[in-house]
């Protein structure tokens, strides 16, 4: 490790970024001085915008990673090598992407696709993650800790989501149920420090990149032709829930958004044929799918 990149995340822990964040700001800042083979130091702030531009043009990349470079190399010159003014000069580029509405899918498309999950273990990392609303970096880290299932409770409890913040969210009667039994199957209690969902070799929590791939794998050998990640089944949580009659305060919080409007945006996704049952409890997810495949 160069002195600079362990000064950059010294700087970084330091503030309290995220190390999602820490982990982008150094890769982008590692890409640009292979691009440029020279350190991220002595570049000027034109050869800075001058590989943004590059990222753009000739790469085709999201403008959302070109503003990691700008950001990163923001947080360099400021905070790392202490030339604010440089440092300012590091604005992210002003057009933005067009905001696409997520592809959602219907509630049998879920039960495909949990059943076409080959692994137990990656099926109930799923459904956790629609029945809760959670991101995969935060179903990959849960503990056996953080289900509460005190019956005057009964949450999850999310450590250190985006943003470093804490919150609390679902744990319903059925997702219970699989959990004890996933608990049993795997003992996961056992296990030191208690991951939920872990790689049986390493003991350690299953990586976000692998579930992607047991995601894709799943969907597509349920014959599911809607794009998509694992982020997914969280559209899915949202909007069910407001299907469900759940207001939009509520949800914002299990999701941990920091402002309404950012969960305002599922108002759009609602399906106005979808008609909960009377008597169904409209918290409990996976409860409504159709013949799901529990073990």
């Amino acid at each position: 490790m160069t002195p600079l990149r362990q000064q950059m995340l010294d700087a970084m822990v330091v503030r309290g970024l995220a190390a999602r964040t820490q982990e982008t700001y150094v890769d982008s800042l590692g890409r640009m001085a292979r691009y440029f083979k020279r350190s991220p130091a002595v570049l000027t702030a034109a050869e800075i915008e001058a590989y943004m531009l590059h990222l753009v043009k000739e790469r085709h990349l999201s403008f959302s990673s070109v503003n990691h470079v700008a950001a990163a190399s923001r947080f360099l010159f400021t905070h790392v090598l202490a030339q604010p003014e440089t440092g300012e000069r590091m604005l992210p580029p002003v057009a933005r992407n067009a905001q696409k509405q997520p592809e959602l899918l219907g509630r049998d498309q879920i039960a495909q696709l949990f059943a076409h999950c080959q692994c137990a273990m990656t099926r109930m990392l799923l459904q956790t993650l629609y029945a809760c609303g959670l991101r995969i970096s935060e179903g990959c880290h849960l503990r056996v800790a953080d289900i509460d299932s005190a019956r005057d409770r009964m949450c999850v409890r999310v450590v250190a989501g985006k943003g470093s913040a804490d919150r609390y969210t679902l744990l319903s009667p059925t997702l219970l149920v699989l959990l004890r039994e996933h608990c049993r199957r795997y003992r996961c209690h056992r296990q030191d420090p208690g991951w939920l969902f872990f790689n049986a070799h390493t003991l350690q929590p299953l990586s976000t990149s692998g579930m992607q791939r047991h995601y894709q794998a799943a969907r597509q050998a349920a014959g599911i032709t809607k794009a998509g990640s694992t982020h997914t089944l969280r559209h899915c949580f949202a909007t069910h829930l407001l299907e469900a009659g759940v207001d939009l305060h509520t949800i914002c919080r299990l999701l941990g958004h920091g402002h309404i409007e950012t969960t305002s945006r599922y108002l759009h996704l609602i399906s106005p044929q979808f008609k909960p049952p009377a008597k169904a409890d409209p918290l409990d997810l996976l409860a409504g799918l159709p013949s799901i495949k529990l073990h």
